[in-house]
């Protein structure tokens, strides 16, 4: 069982603690580390086995609660801990269900080996982040907050998108009226959460999760925008992006292309134990291939490129004999994504390799 997950921790300024934080995490894949000194946030993805997820979790949470202190803390994001949100997203076969269990376990860790109270949000629970946030919740774990470290809220959701824009012209009154207007709670766009902040430099700043990201990607959030008149500036991807939903901001911060880069090192690193003259080469091959795989743009040339090399690394890894389970299911996992985002047209224009793909992951 694969799964990602995307821990936010209330520390985007102080690069000692992000990196404690991140060479905690590392316990798992490491897929991404993408600090916001605005927000003073970061968002950590990683994505392994079970079993290393919840490890490398509890060790990541470890480190925030051991350098970082709510009572010192200042940032426009709201937040309720140190480690502030845990989202555990299934990969590949994993259910939602399984996501859940995870995250329960990783819950259960956290309050008896740190002591850190829990909250469980998300699939198969009664309420919700934004529950939490207001106070319509209680703890699940633990009978009050942790005098530095707050709580922690760990559960299950599918993948989503974390996308900001700038605003032109447009002070914060105006951009929240905006917010709320484009929110499906509002009978806006369909999953999309907003919330509007002022940011240093007189900026403000319109911040979405899209949570259907088959039904609202961030290219239809611009399109919506942009009907309305909006003057818009910088769009930022924060963390990863599904291939499914990318557009252009999401330029080198592919889900698929990062899982395929993790494994693709991993297996480097494999090789360079075995330390014959064929694998120190092939570790070379891999590690030119993890990089460039982890920078792939989003456009659909690339999707399919990306969705042919994460496939054909499988058999390559098989024969070198350093391949195991978890690798071979995060390539998998990373093919079938980038399968999953190519539109009927460039199916219809590289008819030759789809099937060539499709015949691999059959």
């Amino acid at each position: 069982m694969i799964v990602e997950s995307v821990p936010n921790f209330s520390e985007g300024r102080r690069a000692d603690v992000i990196e404690a934080i991140a060479d905690a995490a590392g316990k798992a894949h490491l897929l991404d580390t993408d600090p916001d000194p605005d927000h003073n946030r970061v968002v950590v993805s990683i994505a392994g086995q079970s079993s290393r997820v919840a490890d490398a979790l509890v060790a990541a949470i470890a480190a925030a609660v051991e350098r970082i202190d709510l009572r010192e803390h200042a940032g426009v994001h709201p937040r309720v801990g140190a480690a502030d949100v845990v989202p555990v997203i299934p990969l590949g076969g994993t259910t939602l269900a399984e996501a859940r269990s995870l995250a329960h376990e990783v819950g259960r860790r956290v309050w008896t080996e740190l002591h850190v109270p829990v909250y469980f949000y998300g699939h198969g629970e009664n309420r919700t982040l934004a529950d939490i946030r207001a106070g319509r919740a209680s703890l699940s774990l633990g009978d009050a907050p942790h005098p530095t470290a707050g709580a922690v809220c760990v559960g299950a959701r599918r993948a989503l998108v974390a996308f900001n824009v700038i605003l032109y012209d447009a002070d914060l009154v105006g951009a929240r009226a905006l917010a709320r207007s484009i929110r499906e709670s509002s009978a806006g766009l369909r999953g999309v959460q907003a919330l509007a902040f002022e940011l240093p430099g007189n900026r403000v700043q319109l911040s979405m999760n899209l949570f259907r990201v088959d039904e609202t990607r961030p290219g239809d959030v611009i399109a919506e925008l942009g009907r309305r008149g909006v003057a818009m500036g910088a769009q930022q991807v924060v963390g990863l992006c599904p291939a499914a939903a990318a557009d252009p901001s999401a330029d080198g911060r592919l889900l698929e292309g990062r899982l395929a880069a993790a494994a693709a090192s991993a297996a480097a690193a494999l090789c360079d134990e075995r330390g014959s003259e064929e694998h120190t080469a092939l570790a070379r091959r891999l590690r030119r291939e993890s990089a460039e795989l982890a920078g792939l743009a989003a456009d659909q040339d690339a999707m399919l490129a990306g969705a042919e090399r994460a496939a054909a690394l499988v058999p390559v890894l098989a024969a070198a004999r350093v391949v195991d389970e978890e690798l071979s299911a995060m390539l998998d996992a990373a093919a079938r994504g980038f399968r999953a985002a190519l539109a009927a047209g460039t199916v219809g224009i590289y008819e030759a390799r789809i099937a060539a793909l499709d015949a691999r992951l059959a």
